[in-house]
């Protein structure tokens, strides 16, 4: 009990970080060296790697029921319609996208790539255009709400949710709505004690890259990835920043660093901006924001706050262009950008994410879709940090900007900002 004590009462960020240390020793230790002669004929800890596989799987079981509960109970109990903080919320997650566009566009000029195409294309269908996009977007909308649930389909669930919240405002009883009140904060206390198991989840995940991948991936197509993360260092550390300090006009570098340090880490580790959901929820609740607001900003966030995914649709689109030989003039790079954001947007409705768009992408210039495919296979391979810093930069775009649009609305009706943001307010 003391040793349980002691855990809880450590930073879970500190606790996360010695995760991280001992999973990438572990995998290094498995992968390079035969330091375990106890583990046999095999150098892989099988043990370790399940810790993360079971720490995703369950992120991903939960998630979809924490937003469906949470949109369900936080509109039924609405006092007030949705504010003109949702509305800043939306306004700031598509400019921070269509940004970050415009960022991979420029860097993909300002240091050129060309991609070497030995790898074979790949098998899956990309879409044929952004209208195939959007039907999968909309018709997405209308599945059934507990194939949506059991599957993680999140516009359909945000969907449902809204409808069953709505009907639930309109004809539930008192009791009925605390009822739902009660089982949104159930899921949440589930929720709570599954990021507490965060460190060695994370452990689990870092020791399985390592042990899969080795460190080679930096090696190769290592300048490819080194525009891909400083196109996204950029976005986070730059762009959207500037976005918070336009809207609050006050540093927002304490945000900022906040929402990559406690959501941005297990994002980057899970891959996956659905299973960082719960955790996301749990920031925002931290960061004492309006629960009818983030309830449904939220899983928004994670369907169309795309920076990381616009990013890499621009700069793999104009990699297939720089290979081909083909001549991309200024009015094809803006169009790039706007299509990269809007493709961005629709990327969670697409199998393989934003991968499987850069052949839409690419036919902005006429590179034939054979190539296209393989630049795909290319961003399969380097997707090990490509996707991690993707996730990571999506998921603490979404707590930032949800955070950001709140405290505008504290500023305005008169109320102290956050201490840590300079203000007088506890949270």
């Amino acid at each position: 009990m003391g040793i349980i004590k002691l855990y809880n009462k450590t930073s879970l960020v500190l606790r996360i970080v010695i995760g991280l240390i001992i999973g990438l020793a572990l995998g290094i230790i498995s992968k390079e060296y035969n330091l375990l002669p106890f583990l046999g004929d095999s150098k892989e800890l099988k043990f370790i790697s399940i810790l993360g596989t079971l720490f995703v799987g369950a992120l991903k079981a939960i998630a979809p029921i924490l937003v469906f509960v949470l949109v369900v109970s936080s509109l039924a109990n609405a006092k007030k319609k949705l504010d003109s903080r949702f509305g800043t919320v939306i306004i700031l997650y598509i400019i921070s996208t269509f940004l970050a566009s415009i960022v991979g566009v420029l860097g993909s000029f300002i240091f050129p790539q060309t991609i070497s195409l030995a790898q074979p294309a790949a098998n899956e269908a990309a879409p044929s255009g952004i209208g195939e996009v959007f039907e999968n977007l909309l018709t997405g909308m209308f599945r059934n709400p507990v194939t949506a649930v059991a599957e993680g389909q999140y516009i359909s669930i945000l969907f449902w949710a809204v409808i069953f919240g709505l009907a639930a405002k309109k004809i539930a009883t008192e009791n009925t709505k605390q009822t739902l009140s009660d089982i949104s904060d159930i899921v949440a206390q589930l929720v709570r004690w599954i990021i507490n198991l965060a460190p060695f989840g994370i452990m689990g995940l870092v020791y399985n890259n390592v042990y899969a991948n080795g460190l080679s991936i930096f090696v190769d197509y290592g300048k490819l990835l080194a525009l891909l993360c400083g196109c996204m260092l950029t976005v986070a550390l730059v762009i959207d920043p500037l976005l918070a300090a336009i809207v609050l006009k006050t540093n927002p570098y304490p945000l900022v660093f906040k929402c990559l340090k406690e959501s941005g880490i297990t994002a980057f580790f899970t891959r996956s901006s659905a299973a960082n959901i719960p955790v996301n929820m749990a920031l925002c609740e931290k960061l004492g924001l309006d629960r009818d607001m983030y309830s449904v900003s939220i899983p928004l966030g994670a369907t169309i706050n795309m920076d990381g995914a616009a990013i890499t649709i621009s700069v793999m689109a104009l990699a297939a262009a720089h290979t081909t030989g083909v001549s991309v003039s200024f009015f094809a790079a803006l169009l790039l950008a706007f299509l990269s954001t809007l493709a961005a947007c629709g990327a969670s409705g697409v199998a393989g994410g934003s991968l499987l768009l850069i052949p839409m992408a690419c036919s902005v210039f006429g590179v034939h879709a054979d190539v296209a495919m393989q630049v795909v296979a290319v961003g399969f391979i380097i997707s090990v940090v490509q996707d991690s810093l993707e996730t990571a930069l999506n998921s603490s775009g979404d707590v930032m900007f949800a955070a950001t649009a709140e405290y505008a609305r504290w500023k305005k009706e008169g109320k102290s900002l956050p201490k840590f943001l300079g203000g007088d307010t506890e949270i």
